[in-house]
């Protein structure tokens, strides 16, 4: 049996002038948060699901790395993600690519080595998987320990 996680959205009017709140109603982290057209299509704060998504691909594969990672030996002292989500507006609203960006202090690995582990995590975790009709890059960088 796997792990189950939910959010709820509800959204009130039309798509421009409307307005919507997201929850994370088991972890609390988010309740009634507000967005909306502007947050997620102009440059007013607020959340976004693209955002979102950029989050849970950055705490995703930032997790798969420091799995692989231990499991060749190299435990990670600390990785540090950036995921970008680019929305893409031709054709209708898309996902057109996410970069991932990550920075490691892994003790007894060379940048070559930490380079493929990054590549395999980024191909394989499960958001990765989960979005892999849209683009995904790693740009993995050692960092001195």
């Amino acid at each position: 049996m796997g792990i189950s996680r939910y959010a709820t959205a509800h959204w009130e009017g039309d798509l421009k002038s409307g307005a919507g709140r997201l929850s994370t109603p088991e972890s609390g982290l988010m309740s009634d948060t507000a967005y909306g057209f502007a947050s997620r299509f102009g440059d007013r704060k607020g959340v976004n699901p693209e955002e979102l998504i950029a989050a849970a691909h950055a705490g995703c594969f930032t997790m798969a790395l420091s799995a692989k990672l231990a499991e060749q030996g190299h435990p990670a002292e600390a990785l540090d993600t950036r995921a970008e989500v680019d929305l893409s507006m031709e054709g209708g609203p898309s996902l057109s690519a996410i970069r991932l960006k990550v920075t490691g202090r892994v003790p007894g690995l060379d940048a070559a080595g930490f380079r493929a582990v990054a590549d395999d995590a980024g191909k394989h975790c499960p958001v990765s998987r989960a979005l892999s009709a849209v683009p995904i890059s790693v740009e993995a960088t050692l960092a001195a320990s």
